[in-house]
């Protein structure tokens, strides 16, 4: 097939989830007349382009209700919140102990501030954390291992899952899409590791105030599955009132 008849059902399946929200591979086959398999390989490209999103069985657009934007677009989201959470995260940190680093812009953060931190394993499978942290000559970086997810510069996959279930760290540092007072904590991402909060002993969610209250596509824990949740003074009384009653909450002030 020629490379302008590519592009064409690229275009045509993008424009399929864009009114359609989501669909199915079996359903996106149909709509393009291909095979399955081809499907899958469009989309894997499409993927990697950044246009759309993988869901179990299907796809659906990157930007659908602004749900995921890029991992840069995100990074300066509430840079300044998130930059004061990576503080006060990094802080629970001590020297010698070890860590569980989830993916994300606001364990970045966190990442960024552990630098400065003395004989301390960091384990993670976020690529922009390792790169934050591979010149700092009192880290050791434990990369898992994964398939390499560009929307997000992190591992995916089995692999990942697996080298989490061997890890038992002091600390497990993660990240959410939202935080529903009825849902729990919750992600965007089907590809979210539910391993990770089997990592360590203590398990710090680090979330800015506009995620608080909010909803996500798949729910990742309970709030009282959180030892503590690191946000920001951006959050209400309220928020903080309704949290405090279910777990420890820790305000980032600086």
């Amino acid at each position: 097939m020629s490379e302008t008849a590519e592009h064409s059902r690229l275009d045509s399946i993008v424009q399929l989830l864009k009114m359609n929200t989501s669909a199915s591979i079996a359903e996106i086959a149909e709509s393009v007349h291909v095979s399955q398999m081809t499907v899958r390989r469009d989309l894997q490209k499409l993927v990697e382009a950044g246009q759309v999103i993988r869901i179990p069985g299907g796809a659906r657009i990157e930007h659908w209700r602004g749900a995921e934007r890029s991992f840069f677009e995100r990074l300066e989201k509430m840079s300044h919140a998130k930059r004061s959470i990576g503080a006060a995260a990094a802080a629970l940190v001590n020297d010698g102990e070890s860590v569980v680093l989830d993916s994300g812009t606001t364990t970045l953060h966190v990442a960024r501030e552990l630098r400065a931190r003395r004989n301390v394993v960091v384990f993670t499978f976020s690529l922009a954390a390792l790169e934050e942290l591979t010149s700092a000559e009192g880290i050791r970086v434990e990369l898992t291992g994964g398939v390499y997810r560009s929307s997000s510069h992190d591992l995916i996959g089995h692999s990942v899952a697996k080298s989490l279930t061997s890890i038992f760290a002091d600390t497990v540092i993660f990240g959410a899409a939202a935080v529903s007072f009825s849902r729990g904590v919750m992600v965007h991402d089907p590809d979210a590791q539910h391993e990770l909060l089997q990592a360590g002993k203590r398990k710090v969610l680090v979330v800015d105030s506009s995620k608080i209250g909010t909803e996500a596509t798949y729910r990742l824990c309970g709030i009282e599955d959180c030892d503590l949740i690191l946000t920001d003074k951006g959050i209400s009384p309220e928020d903080l009132a309704r949290l405090g009653q279910m777990t420890k909450v820790q305000v980032a002030t600086h």
